[in-house]
C-alpha cells in the first residue's frame, strides 16, 4: 500500500514497509507510552510526535482502541505495541531493559531542565486530567514535570509529549 498523505518528500509513493524498515533502520533509541484509560484525544497528537521524533516504539497501555485521528496515519510507520495491563507493560519494559520515567507535574517529580534521562528510557504518559495513574507512578524509575511560568497549572498531555521527546532528542543528539 502506497500513502501521501503527510509525508516528507523522500517517502512519498514508497510502500508503508519499506519506510517503515527505513525509520526503523535509524530510529531514536527512545520508548514512549501511554496509558489509555478514557480514550484520550491527544493519544493521535502524541503518536505523530513519536514519529516526527522518530522513536523506536510507541506503547498503549490498557484501552486498545484510541482516537487515531490526531495520528494522521503515522502510526502505520511505527513499532506499536498494546499491553492490556500495567503488568504486561511493567514485564516488557523489564524484558527489554527499559527504564520508566512517568511524566507528570506533581509533587515530588524533577524539573525536566535539572533531571538527567537514564539510558534505555520508556517514557510514560498519563491521560489528560488526572495524569499517571497511581499503578504507573509507584513503578517509575523518575516522575519528571515540565517547568509552568505562567498562570495556567499544565500544558496539554499531547503538548508535553512533543516538549519532552524534543528535549530528549536534542540532548541525545548532542552527547
Amino acid at each position: 500500500m502506497i500513502d501521501t498523505r503527510n509525508l516528507v518528500d523522500k517517502y512519498k509513493n514508497l510502500p508503508v514497509e519499506t519506510i517503515k524498515e527505513e525509520l526503523s533502520s535509524h530510529a531514536k533509541p527512545l520508548s514512549i507510552a501511554i496509558e489509555n484509560i478514557q480514550h484520550d484525544f491527544n493519544i493521535g497528537s502524541i503518536v505523530r510526535s513519536a514519529n516526527a521524533f522518530n522513536v523506536e516504539s510507541v506503547h498503549i497501555i490498557g484501552k486498545k482502541h484510541w482516537n487515531r485521528r490526531g495520528a494522521m496515519s503515522t502510526e502505520k510507520y511505527l513499532l506499536l505495541f498494546h499491553h492490556p495491563t500495567i503488568n504486561s507493560f511493567l514485564k516488557w519494559t523489564a524484558e527489554n531493559k527499559k527504564k520508566i520515567v512517568g511524566i507528570d507535574n506533581i509533587e515530588g517529580s524533577v524539573p525536566l531542565m535539572q533531571f538527567e534521562f537514564p539510558d534505555n528510557p520508556i517514557l510514560v504518559f498519563g491521560q489528560e486530567g488526572p495524569g499517571l495513574s497511581d499503578e504507573m507512578k509507584q513503578n517509575c524509575t523518575a516522575l519528571v514535570a515540565i517547568e509552568q511560568y505562567g498562570s495556567t497549572r499544565s500544558v496539554n498531555v499531547g503538548a508535553a509529549a512533543a516538549i519532552i521527546m524534543y528535549d530528549w532528542v536534542r540532548r541525545y543528539e548532542n552527547k
